[in-house]
């Protein structure tokens, strides 16, 4: 009897020596054991909004630095991973004097569409406070929740702006899996790299062909539909406002295996066709590149919403050539349903097509060009911007009123 007792003994020293363990883990990780919602950037119309967020066990990351080592970027990124939800929680959302109880998913995620308490005005963002409902007895919450926001676009809008976001705005290497992931586990908002001139292209874009130049929002919508992880929504908003790049609402992904994480062009096509049928009345053009599926699944919307896209913007990021050609016939079908593709190594031969058409700023040409140079490191307007080398690749414009194929 007394050598069952001994095991038993035994045992239970080694579940609390276990348990000290993963406490230890958790705290090194940052964890503090409390929940707490973290909103995140959606949309929205006069009278109903996309409210987008997730219920979390709240983790200390410590604030992105370009003075960071790899590891401690890395410790950041394995904390984001590591975020433990709080699966069917039941969350009391407040817009605009309206009160609304959500319940979240499985993996603890809010996406619902609310109808306000008052109408919404366009041309601004507004707050969605939380309140986590019947939540599990935790610590006392050291910081408040992370409000949404949604964004309201302009009434006097001229086009709408959707746009992928790794390799098209982020380097990301990600027709690389080995430099990708480098880039996503050892750096940082503050360290990863925009492609050259992005910045101002997206700032002439949501200015339109004259609109805000103060960056208040009156200007034309930039929506950033991307297959990344909604654990890097901070990363990924942090780089943006870094950059100088507008703000937009951030359509992400959930990673989970169990939810088909392979079909990324379904979850496009879903989130784009939502964003279409929000604002019916408003053009968009179309920013990807060419790395993945954007040609394909951009060229399938303009044929299923006739007369909606002006144009398609694609960076060229693949070393085939056959994917050159592929797109090239892509180019061709977009001509035939009226509308445009563009596919370009510099976003300046994009930035010109747009200007061409009335859809940026003449002036703005000016502006991406000086960028782009401060971005290769060809100017000292940067200076801790490292130089970023661009392969030269053929330029395709294809349009009703364009078509050539050179070398910008």
């Amino acid at each position: 009897m007394s050598r069952w007792r001994d095991l038993s003994d035994i045992a239970s020293e080694l579940a609390g020596g276990a348990r000290r363990a993963v406490r230890a883990v958790e705290r090194a990780l940052g964890k503090t054991g409390a929940y707490r919602v973290v909103g995140y950037r959606g949309y929205g119309t006069s009278d109903r909004a996309l409210v987008l967020g997730r219920v979390l066990q709240h983790t200390r990351i410590a604030a992105a630095d370009a003075s960071h080592a790899p590891w401690r970027n890395l410790l950041a990124t394995l904390q984001r991973i590591d975020a433990d939800p709080l699966p069917f929680a039941t969350v009391r959302a407040r817009l605009q004097g309206g009160v609304t109880e959500l319940v979240a998913d499985d993996e603890g995620f809010l996406r619902h569409w609310l109808t306000p308490g008052a109408v919404l005005s366009s041309s601004a963002w507004h707050s969605v406070a939380f309140e986590l409902v019947g939540a599990p007895d935790t610590p006392p919450l050291e910081l408040p929740h992370i409000a949404a926001r949604v964004l309201v676009p302009s009434s006097s809008a001229e086009v709408g702006v959707i746009s992928d976001m790794d390799d098209t705005v982020l380097q990301s290497e990600i027709t690389s899996f080995l430099r990708a992931a480098r880039l996503m586990l050892l750096e940082n908002a503050r360290t990863r790299l925009p492609f050259p001139g992005v910045a101002a292209f997206y700032r002439a874009l949501a200015r339109g062909s004259h609109g805000d130049r103060a960056g208040t929002g009156a200007g034309n919508p930039i929506f950033y539909v991307s297959s990344s992880p909604w654990n890097l929504h901070d990363v990924i908003a942090d780089f943006l406002d870094a950059q100088g790049i507008p703000a937009g609402p951030m359509l992400l992904r959930d990673w989970d295996i169990g939810r088909s994480l392979l079909r990324n062009r379904d979850y496009k096509l879903a989130q784009i066709r939502e964003i279409l049928a929000t604002y019916p009345s408003l053009p968009f053009i179309l920013i990807g590149d060419s790395g993945q599926e954007d040609p394909e699944i951009y060229s399938a919307l303009v044929r299923e919403f006739p007369r909606r896209i002006r144009a398609i913007y694609i960076r060229n990021v693949s070393p085939h050539p056959e994917r050159v050609v592929a797109i090239r016939v892509l180019a061709d079908e977009v001509t035939a349903a009226g509308s445009a593709l563009v596919l370009a190594d510099d976003t300046l031969a994009a930035a010109r097509h747009a200007a061409a058409h009335g859809w940026i700023a003449d002036e703005a040409l000016d502006e991406i060009g000086t960028e782009k140079r401060a971005d290769t490191g060809q100017s000292d307007a940067k200076v801790e911007t490292p130089g970023v080398e661009t392969k030269q690749a053929p330029t395709i414009v294809v349009d009703d009123e364009v078509k050539r194929s050179d070398v910008e």
